[in-house]
């Protein structure tokens, strides 16, 4: 087992060049490859700087880069547009969908026993090792799992075989992995790159993975005090000490520990990457152990205009509600629907307050019979927009018409706590 390339600090700022130069170094060290995938996230994570590192592979190798599979998870299929937007000007024919209800292969199962374990014996199902047929059936010589390593509401921190076994796995193994960690709890979880999500993957990786030629090419992402982004690090490899290293380097840089309890924040969601509370409710996941008990917590979610990310969980959400673990446990054990879909039982366990802050839904596409519908309060965009104007205010704390106001420009790129809630 090799790692390729490990570079990074707090204070590294990485070129494009840069990237690319390392990049490409680090293919040279594999030798020939023929056929190679590349499996790279999705418009969600914009920023994680994996669309310009998959142009340049696919500038490396050429027509041997034969199709690209963003690791989509159950989110919807990326847009031509984001395609350009993401990956520039690479053939759009070399990208595929996934389907992560009818593309996959299950190549194994991780024993009930072993989820009884890590569930601290809450849960006895077993977890299918699940894939989508192009990377267990296409016949590469070179999986390129490209991705960022950053605090993660599900699994601690996010990426390595996530990318793999959840990005590009199905139905069964994606709601059963998020039911264990919402089940587990997320705050016990988030920023933790050990925990019993991550022990059920590195279980099936070791087991049902290692005849597939899978390097993984990770970055870790932070913001510079004038508050652009710089990669901080990159780290090239075909094993866990890639991951590691890089979760140790995301601990430093996108970890904010506040100094009192925030009375209120104000997150704002990039519309070109956030148009769900599916995805957008990381302004919830990401702040909640950094928030005091009463606080209030304002999303404002210009390109928001549905809860799920398909009409399935869309509806489950729209029916169940956002209304705490109580109450979503007794739906999952109640009704068929909730308990055959438990990634979404598992969202609406991690996206509720659990009756401890305020949290204020400002969407532009939703009314406010739907947001209030699900159990949110409902603020208007337009009015939340003049007064937290997000181009004007800066990360962190800021004083807004005498209130003091915590501003986070987009809550995917780190995790706040204080230290009360560690």
């Amino acid at each position: 087992m090799s790692l390729y390339c490990a570079i990074g600090s707090v204070d590294t700022d990485l070129s494009s060049l840069q990237l690319k130069n390392l990049l490409i170094e680090s293919l040279a060290k594999l030798g020939q490859r023929n056929r190679v995938l590349a499996v790279p996230p999705d418009i969600t994570r914009l920023h994680s700087r994996a669309g310009d590192l998959t142009r340049y592979a696919w500038q490396h190798y050429g027509d041997r880069l034969q199709a690209v599979l963003p690791a989509l998870g159950t989110h919807v299929a990326m847009k031509p547009a984001q395609i350009s937007h993401m990956y520039g000007d690479m053939p759009q024919h070399l990208f595929h969908a996934h389907d992560w209800r009818t593309d996959i292969e299950t190549l194994g199962e991780v024993p009930a026993e072993y989820i009884r374990e890590q569930s601290e014996g809450k849960l006895k199902y077993t977890w299918p090792a699940q894939v989508n047929r192009l990377i267990s059936q296409g016949g590469f010589d070179l999986i390129l799992s490209i991705g960022q390593v950053v605090p993660h509401e599900v699994i601690g921190m996010a990426n390595y075989n996530k990318n793999i076994l959840i990005g590009t796995g199905g139905r069964e193994g994606i709601n059963r992995s998020h039911y264990l960690g919402a089940v587990y709890g997320l705050e016990r979880i988030m920023g933790r790159a050990d925990n019993p999500v991550r022990s059920v993957l590195n279980y099936a990786a070791d087991h049902f993975l290692r005849h597939l030629p899978i390097v993984y090419v990770l970055t870790v992402v932070g913001r510079k005090a004038d508050g652009e982004l710089a990669v901080r690090g990159l780290y090239i490899g075909d094993d866990v000490e890639c991951f590691h290293r890089a979760a140790e380097l995301s601990l430093k840089v996108n970890f904010e520990l506040v100094d009192e309890p925030i009375r209120k924040a104000v997150v704002y969601l990039d519309p070109e990457e956030f148009h769900s509370t599916w995805l957008g409710n990381k302004a919830v996941y990401r702040t909640r152990m950094a928030l005091a008990d009463d606080a209030e917590l304002i999303i404002l979610a210009p390109g928001v205009k549905e809860f799920g990310e398909d009409k399935t969980i869309d509806s489950l959400i729209r029916k169940y509600g956002y209304r705490g673990t109580p109450t979503t446990l007794a739906a999952v054990e109640a009704h068929e629907d909730l308990a055959g879909d438990l990634s979404a039982a598992a969202h609406l366990i991690q996206a509720s307050s659990e009756g401890r802050f305020r949290i204020v839904w400002c969407p532009g596409g939703l009314s406010r019979q739907e947001v209030e519908g699900v159990g949110y309060e409902y603020g208007d965009l337009n009015a939340m927009l003049a007064r937290y104007d997000p181009h004007k205010l800066s990360h962190g704390y800021n004083r807004v018409e005498g209130e003091e106001v915590f501003f986070i420009a987009n809550p995917g790129l780190g995790l706040w706590a204080h230290r009360s809630r560690l």
